[in-house]
């Protein structure tokens, strides 16, 4: 892993969607109005940024509206008014007539702790996921974000895509692998435990497969940034290698990433399985790091999670 300069990945959404809004005629960025960073917006011309002052179920529609009249629609709002406030509209006029919309959620996990339970909506995933024709993307850095931003420029399908305000690093991808729908990037090999990862605690995943070599414990680490469509093909692979996995997600431990894992595993190929994940409860208010501390979402636990599994792996 090679750590270069750190940017959120909110901060690296503001800088490429300029990009290609620019290079766009048919491009239209919608912001809620509780969004309030929008200053690298504001060099867009008007037809292709609008901040609305309407509701979050009244903003949903007009990106629902324009995507019928033949724009690509990004719509940015923060994840608790987003899935929280607009779960109906996104769920009606949004997927059931299956609009190309393409929802950026700031705030994601625990990156406005400071703010209160209220807001800190860790079931995001989870929801998104439960809605048919939603293609639902985590990215954990700048160049996944690209990735992602690349492929949902051409589709036909509503997209879900969640944003965190803390700096992350870039990660080194040597195996070069072509972001897509339904894909994932394996970024460290290994034979001993599988470390299926997103967003934020991708990262954390590649320290404590570090430290896990040190213990003779070799770890693959999947940075799994397409939640759904899930990468089936990617994960049975590597478990069938390795005989065990570990989930480590930013998120409550149900329905999300280790949701989607153990649905994978659970239908075709059976193996111990541990989960790093807030449990089942609503959290504290404090800075991201105290409550990523407190919560158990660091490379720590995900070293004494692998190592469970590795010792009771499929052999």
């Amino acid at each position: 892993m090679s750590i270069n300069e750190k940017i959120s990945t909110f901060a690296a959404f503001c800088e490429l969607i300029t990009e290609y809004a620019l290079n766009d005629e048919d491009f239209l960025l919608l912001t809620t109005e509780e969004v309030t960073e929008t200053e690298l917006f504001d060099r867009l011309p008007p037809e292709k940024y609008i901040r609305t002052e309407s509701s979050v179920a009244g903003a949903l529609m007009r990106a629902a509206g324009s995507a019928i009249a033949g724009k690509k629609t990004w719509l940015l709002g923060r994840v608790a008014e987003l899935t929280g406030c607009g779960y109906a509209q996104i769920r009606e006029a949004i997927a059931l007539p299956k609009l190309p919309v393409r929802i950026a959620a700031l705030n994601g996990g625990l990156s406005c702790a400071h703010e209160g339970a209220a807001v800190q909506l860790l079931e995001d995933l989870a929801l998104m996921r439960t809605i048919p024709n939603m293609n639902v993307f985590i990215p954990s850095d700048m160049a996944a974000l690209r990735g992602i931003l690349e492929r949902s420029e051409n589709t036909s399908a509503p997209l879900y895509m969640r944003l965190g305000c803390t700096p992350v690093p870039a990660l080194d991808d040597s195996y070069g692998e072509s972001f897509r729908f339904g894909g994932a990037r394996i970024l460290r090999s290994g034979t001993g435990v599988t470390i299926c990862a997103c967003g934020i605690m991708v990262s954390q995943a590649l320290l404590a497969a570090e430290q896990l070599e040190q213990q003779n414990i070799s770890a693959e680490v999947i940075d799994c940034y397409s939640l759904k469509p899930f990468p089936e093909s990617v994960l049975l692979s590597s478990v069938r290698r390795t005989g065990c996995c570990v989930v480590a997600e930013e998120h409550g431990n149900i329905g999300g990433l280790f949701g989607a894992a153990a649905e994978c595993l659970g239908r075709t190929y059976p193996v111990p399985l541990r989960c790093v994940a807030v449990e089942d409860q609503f959290v504290n208010s404090g800075t991201p790091e105290e409550l990523r501390e407190y919560y158990g979402l660091t490379w720590k636990e995900i070293v004494d999670a692998s190592a469970q599994a590795w010792a009771l792996r499929r052999r």
